[in-house]
């Protein structure tokens, strides 16, 4: 097809994604637990990215070269991959789908995306809306399994030529190891330990609301969660005490409830996680502020967490809980405020709060993260690339960098001469 009848297909996905947002969200929420209110507002922003590759669908362009040699015209095309694996977890799986699938499809991809099998219903709704935006047939295929009778076998086809992966670091481990046997180019979005960075000059109103966005918003469900605190210790008191509040305050509930503002966890998996590195921080002189049980006795609804942690060596420091534990940490210097900012394996996202103009750009060069927000969090665009470095995985997701990272540069070069071409074995 032509980029551009590829970037009209992507647009009339997008209106379709629009139509349905609301039986999709109702399945999202019913399927993983999120809450009606966030898949609602995500579902609907995720026609955006289509929106957003359908146009940038005929802008892939090429480029010509004032090459040293004469009589010779030479360019580049850049040409798709091929079959581009798609693998994307449950938390967030539309949103995920669509920073791969844009870009792959207006590219001129063909994808598989392996949706999870611990909440594939929305990714087998959208499989209809592909169809009925008039994709060709085998263009998106969308499959379900478990990763070591399905993941496995996609991700070392001998046919795959690009695998995007977002999840967990020991899956991600697999996923590198079986794409040596097909040498597919590779992504790895994985997770997290992200610090908020509270300084004693910041809007605390704002901070407030940028820590609670962080770590509850989705029920700390995210990659980018901000689930390490560390607040300055003139205001840690004040701040943590104000936090505690507004933890209590939250209206746990049934996740259809539009007036619910964080639903369960989405796995027993989860819940059991959260209560063993609490347990185990607790031992290790962790201080409980809030939360740290389930409010109610069915389900996996989980109370918005609060631990102070005299060390960053805790398990809650260090540690992924991927739920809503946030595990606060004081400092005093800028320096000591990087220094735990930094010390992780995990390379995610970070934020600042502060009104020093200097300080906020000081830190953004030496925090090591891939998306930092300052007097901001979990702000996301179409336009921005986002990604991480270290156990967070490699590559960028989103923007215009992402498009060119689903083709590969074709050099050619063109005799212009009608003469013959020179002997190879006269050396001039």
């Amino acid at each position: 097809m032509t980029a551009t009848a590829r970037g009209k297909l992507l647009c009339r996905l997008a209106e379709l994604v629009t139509r349905d947002a609301a039986i999709i969200a109702e399945l999202e929420t019913r399927d993983t637990g999120k809450v009606i209110r966030e898949t609602k507002a995500v579902t609907g922003y995720v026609a955006e990215y289509y929106r957003y590759f359908a146009g940038l669908a005929d802008k892939i362009e090429g480029a010509t070269f004032p090459i040293d040699k004469p009589d010779l015209e030479v360019s580049t095309r850049r040409e798709p991959l091929g079959v581009v694996a798609a693998i994307v977890p449950w938390n967030s799986q539309m949103f995920l789908a669509a920073t791969k699938l844009g870009p792959a499809l207006a590219a001129g991809n063909t994808v598989v995306i392996k949706a999870s099998e611990d909440g594939p219903a929305p990714l087998l709704h959208f499989a209809r809306l592909v169809h009925e935006a008039g994709f060709p047939a085998g263009v998106v295929n969308i499959i379900t399994g478990f990763g070591a009778d399905c993941g496995e076998v996609l991700t070392s086809h001998p046919l795959v030529a690009r695998v995007a992966f977002t999840g967990g670091p020991e899956t991600a481990r697999h996923v590198v190891r079986n794409t040596a046997e097909n040498f597919a180019v590779t992504t790895l979005e994985l997770g997290g330990k992200s610090p908020v960075i509270v300084f004693d000059d910041a809007n605390l109103d704002s901070a407030l609301n940028g820590v609670i966005a962080g770590i509850w918003g989705a029920t700390g469900q995210s990659c980018v969660a901000g689930s390490r605190l560390l607040v300055h210790e003139s205001i840690q008191d004040e701040f943590v005490a104000r936090l505690a509040r507004r933890a209590g305050g939250i209206k746990i509930g049934l996740p259809l409830d539009m007036a619910t503002e964080m639903g369960p966890l989405a796995t027993l998996k989860q819940v059991q996680r959260a209560e063993k590195l609490i347990t185990e921080s607790l031992a290790a002189g962790a201080v409980l502020v809030a939360g740290g049980k389930s409010p109610m006795g069915d389900g996996y609804f989980f109370e918005p967490t609060i631990l102070l942690a005299p060390s960053a060596e805790l398990p809650c420091a260090r540690e992924e809980f991927f739920g809503p534990v946030l595990s606060v940490l004081k400092f005093n210097t800028e320096d000591e405020a990087v220094a735990l900012a930094n010390g992780t394996a995990y390379a995610f996202a970070a934020g600042i709060f502060t009104q020093n103009l200097g300080r906020a750009h000081r830190l953004t060069k030496k925090i090591r993260a891939g998306v930092v927000w300052v007097n901001s969090y979990r702000a996301v665009s179409p336009i921005v690339p986002f990604g991480g470095n270290g156990y967070t995985g490699y590559g960028r997701e989103s923007g215009l960098d992402a498009i060119r990272d689903y083709t590969r540069t074709k050099s050619i070069w063109i005799n212009t001469s009608d003469a013959p071409m020179a002997d190879p074995f006269v050396m001039r």
